[in-house]
């Protein structure tokens, strides 16, 4: 199943930027949170999951990785002796 991240305004609309982002299956318009998303909010791949300077929601975040648990752009085979970047701390 595809799925797509969809911005959630701030209060205030479209004028006043995106609050958080969502995950939704499809080109939908609702969460798999389960709150209900302006159709004409922005929309980004879902390989950008965690890669925007807004927060994404912790509930979508949770329900995609039980139905992908992975993203393959994160794990794609690399050239031998190439590390592999970490976000989280080694030492």
């Amino acid at each position: 199943m595809m799925h797509r991240m969809r911005a959630e305004y701030a209060a205030g609309g479209a004028p006043a930027g995106v609050r958080l982002w969502h995950m939704v299956r499809g080109g939908g318009s609702v969460a798999m949170c389960g709150r209900e998303l302006d159709a004409a909010a922005p929309a980004r791949e879902a390989v950008d999951w965690g890669r925007t300077s807004e927060i994404c929601c912790h509930t979508c975040g949770a329900y995609l990785l039980r139905e992908a648990p992975w993203l393959a752009d994160e794990h794609r085979p690399r050239p031998p002796g190439e590390e592999r970047e970490t976000a989280w701390p080694t030492g």
